[in-house]
């Protein structure tokens, strides 16, 4: 497909994926928490599947993919900074209801979307296997976290071994299902099976890292460990 057609069509699905929770966070329909984390979980996926509509060789594809997150990222260092309103996007990303918190991870989660689009592209699985770990792991982890009793971790009191164990699961599972899909239309080759000793190891190094006591740059020590990792393994 052509690369500019293939932008507007990824536009138009980010658009409408993140709008929608937007809305419905500001309904009432759901709650600001569990918008900002299904914000967190399906954009990731979306996007990277939307890679396949791109000409991958084309020399202006991968600038032009990045511009998605870019777009999106300026959009909520603006709302953040309060030059631009909007009370559904405030509602929808963050925690407490102060605009504030977007520029925290919300912002770090676009930066990180076109620095790994940009650096990795779909040469190499490392930029989407870090991105779903990022997205599914570190999504599922504060839902599971939340919605389970558990004990607490010995070494961060503040996260439980349910929330981890959501880490390691989300993530794992949104790498293989991306990575299946492009082994599935020939754009990596197989088997599938090749990949999922690394994806398990990169799962378990991301688990790791997001278990430690680090607070609101989650989104980049998992994704710099799970790329680091990658290099080595893939």
């Amino acid at each position: 497909m052509n690369s500019y057609l293939a932008l507007l069509i990824t536009l138009i699905v980010a658009l409408v994926e993140i709008r929608s929770l937007d809305f419905a966070a500001h309904r009432g329909w759901i709650g600001s928490r569990l918008s900002r984390k299904l914000i967190h979980i399906l954009t990731g996926p979306l996007f990277v599947l939307c890679w396949l509509l791109f000409q991958p060789d084309a020399p202006e594809a991968r600038w032009l993919a990045a511009l998605v997150p870019l777009l999106f990222t300026v959009q909520f260092a603006l709302i953040g900074l309060g030059v631009v309103k909007d009370e559904a996007s405030v509602k929808a990303m963050s925690r407490s209801g102060d605009r504030r918190e977007i520029l925290k991870g919300p912002l770090f989660y676009g930066v990180i979307f076109v620095v790994l689009t940009l650096v990795y592209w779909r040469e190499t699985p490392i930029g989407m296997v870090a991105l779903m770990l990022m997205c599914g792991g570190d999504g599922l982890a504060d839902i599971t976290g939340r919605g389970l009793k558990s004990p607490a971790l010995p070494w961060n009191k503040q996260k439980s071994w349910a929330g981890t164990a959501g880490m390691f699961l989300g993530g794992w599972g949104l790498a293989a299902l991306i990575v299946g899909i492009y082994v599935l239309v020939g754009a990596f080759p197989g088997p599938f099976s090749g990949y999922l000793l690394p994806i398990t190891l990169i799962a378990l190094a991301g688990t790791l890292v997001e278990s430690l006591p680090l607070h609101d740059v989650d989104n980049i020590t998992v994704t710099l460990a799970a790329a680091l990792l990658g290099h080595l393994l893939f």
